[in-house]
């Protein structure tokens, strides 16, 4: 088994049009899967609706430069953006 690195950070991902965003997170999200140890998602839905905004949370386990990738490749989707909390330094 490979070594993952630290795993102290967690990372919110806001997507403001999730349905115009969500094929290219996917890409995102797959291209860094290897330091992808969690995945939610989550979203307003009910019979009637369903929310354009939609929330996911990753919890990275990975390199410093690796997190910094994966963050830096979901910030360059148009929007969606991106806040990493490191739970390693409390």
């Amino acid at each position: 088994m490979e070594d993952q690195g630290v795993c102290g950070s967690i990372m919110a991902v806001l997507l403001s049009k999730r349905a115009e965003s969500a094929l290219e997170v996917q890409k995102v999200l797959t291209e860094h899967g290897c330091i992808i140890r969690m995945r939610l998602g989550l979203h307003e839905a009910s019979k009637d609706y369903c929310a354009e905004e939609g929330l996911i949370l990753l919890h990275v386990c990975g390199s410093g430069e690796e997190a910094a990738a994966l963050e830096r490749d979901l910030s360059s989707v148009e929007g969606v953006r991106v806040k990493t909390m490191e739970l390693r330094d409390l």
